[in-house]
């Protein structure tokens, strides 16, 4: 007569206990650094568009005739505050260049990151 396999250990409810905790305290710090990363993308990405609007409104208030200091008090204000503003132009083209740092919380005040913004328009006659 074939013998019935028993098994000589049986599990019991209590044996998984403490499994979940385990588990995401392994994966919790996975998930922080990852949620960071999405972050620093996401205020990085809306510091460049802040920069490009700034430099279009910059280079359009510069083709107009307007003094340097003019143009980078717009830049600014589009831009935000800590910006540098590079005016370039000639006789038919003005191009303007908007720069801040990026994600500020990230390394200190100055950020390892700098977004820019650059823009061209022509000189209104």
């Amino acid at each position: 007569m074939p013998r019935e396999l028993t098994a000589t250990r049986r599990s019991t409810p209590g044996d998984d206990r403490g499994t979940a905790t385990v588990e995401l305290a392994i994966a919790l710090p996975a998930v922080v650094a990852v949620l960071g990363a999405v972050l620093a993308v996401g205020v990085a990405a809306a510091a460049h568009l802040s920069c490009a609007d700034g430099a279009r409104a910059a280079a359009r208030e510069a083709a107009l005739g307007s003094a340097d200091a003019e143009v980078v008090a717009v830049a600014q204000h589009v831009a935000g505050p800590g910006t540098t503003v590079a005016i370039n132009r000639d006789a038919v083209w003005v191009r303007v260049e908007v720069r801040r740092s990026a994600v500020a919380w990230f390394d200190g005040a100055g950020g390892p990151f700098t977004a820019t913004g650059a823009a061209t328009a022509r000189v209104e006659p």
